[in-house]
């Protein structure tokens, strides 16, 4: 039987897989667990702007309070907004409720513990072994029975700490916020206003089926048209929990989150900020990453693909920055987690205070050929034990004329395979990574 967390909570269609039933019995399993099993313990919820985050709320919310955990709705909050408010808040544990990048169909349940860290692997495997058997936990009654309490404030204590992170603003600014019709669709436009940016907002309206549609993070083409149609010095592009950020430059061309991370460390670096002169990133990060880093005496050290392993190595070396080439990326001196409306923020500081354009800065990183496919596999259960795709992957990793490497690996959100192939050589990579991708796509499809 297959893990029922994946690398970012539990996630599949809502309604069909990710039932209201098992988001009740992940409520009363994950609050009884999470809060030591505490009559009145505390924990926040709050969702993105999916139409099925209202009835997942809904059961997740009931039994939570089945086990005497009182609930503090937040609403519609970004995945690091309601980090941040697990630990504003002194709550026991938090909860939020979204697919991020993923299509309006799916839709998720993660935790985070009370200091607003996501879960290790063994918290989650003790809720998921502790599932079968949730019926027997307690079942308080009369007073003791949980209370739903609502935090109409929670989009002004996030803005308010956002605020007071970057006290320079950014007259002067013109900027267009793509906001995938999610999560940050008031928090990113409102903050980059009131610290004094004009702000052009794009796919702003949600309404509960649009979000991550042709929009965001993992489409930004629009995004990049209205740069330059707009003549704006900087594109913002948010996924659907806005714990993610890319960005486009002044000409209209895109900047992932390889080069934002190399941005921001060698500005930190300059600044004297950057713990252990030490980048975490993963091993879907291009290589030009370590070599525009290293010349500065910058350390880029690799995890598994996660944010929840960059974190974890993050912490274990003393590092405050790290993330991913997809834009999720953590500065553990403001958040828990990674965060994509201060990612935004801290790179519009930096524009603001170089007074040189995206393109110049992002253009300090080389970048060798990359390519990357997401093939379908409805049988990615099988990936490590079919035994033509690890040949393939083997025999892909050996035909390089030079320098070159090979990543696949299952996706952890959806029914994908993921194929990296970097090399020196772009017609070799892009031949490497096309066969890979047709043994996967016949074996695993």
């Amino acid at each position: 039987m297959s893990r029922l967390f994946g690398t970012d909570g539990v996630r599949g269609v809502a309604n069909r897989e990710l039932t209201p039933e098992l988001a009740f019995q992940l409520g009363r399993v994950a609050a009884f667990l999470l809060t030591n099993g505490k009559g009145k313990a505390r924990v926040v919820v709050g969702r993105d702007t999916r139409i099925s985050g209202e009835m997942l709320q809904a059961a997740l919310t009931a039994g939570m309070l089945s086990v005497g955990a009182d609930v503090y709705l937040l609403g519609v909050m970004p995945t690091p907004a309601i980090a941040y408010l697990t630990r504003e808040l002194t709550a026991d544990a938090g909860v939020v409720i979204s697919a991020s990048h993923n299509p309006v169909e799916d839709n998720g349940i993660k935790f985070f513990c009370g200091r607003g860290f996501k879960l290790p692997d063994e918290v989650e495997d003790r809720i998921e072994a502790l599932l079968p058997e949730q019926d027997q936990l307690p079942r308080p009654t009369g007073g003791d029975v949980g209370r739903v309490h609502l935090v109409e404030d929670a989009p002004e204590r996030y803005l308010d700490y956002l605020a007071g992170l970057f006290p320079g603003g950014f007259a002067g600014m013109r900027i267009v916020i793509d906001c995938a019709a999610g999560a940050a669709s008031f928090i990113s436009p409102e903050i980059f206003h009131r610290l004094g940016a004009e702000v052009i907002p794009i796919f702003n309206k949600p309404n509960g089926v649009n979000i991550n549609a042709n929009c965001g993070s993992t489409h930004p083409q629009a995004l990049q048209e209205a740069v330059v149609r707009e003549g704006a010095q900087l594109g913002l592009a948010h996924d659907g929990d806005a714990d993610r950020l890319l960005a486009v430059d002044e000409r209209g061309q895109l900047v992932d989150g390889d080069q934002i991370m190399c941005i921001c460390a060698l500005q930190l670096a300059a600044e004297g900020k950057l713990a252990q002169q030490t980048l975490v990133a993963t091993v879907m990060s291009n290589l030009g990453l370590d070599l525009a880093l290293t010349e500065k005496g910058i350390k880029v050290v690799r995890t598994q693909v996660g944010d929840r392993y960059v974190l974890e190595e993050m912490q274990r070396l003393g590092a405050n920055l790290g993330g991913e080439q997809s834009g999720h990326i953590i500065f553990l001196d403001y958040n828990t987690t990674g965060d994509g409306v201060i990612t935004a923020l801290e790179l519009a500081s930096i524009l603001k205070k170089s007074g040189r354009p995206l393109s110049e800065l992002a253009a300090v990183m080389p970048r060798l050929p990359q390519v990357q496919y997401n093939i379908p596999a409805s049988r990615k259960a099988e990936f490590a034990t079919n035994v033509r795709v690890q040949e393939a992957i083997k025999s892909a990793q050996a035909s390089f004329t030079g320098l070159g490497r090979v990543v696949v690996r299952p996706s952890g959100t959806e029914p994908k395979v993921r194929v990296m192939v970097e090399g020196e050589k772009e017609a070799e990579v892009e031949a490497i990574a096309q066969e890979l991708a047709a043994v996967i796509a016949e074996e695993l499809g």
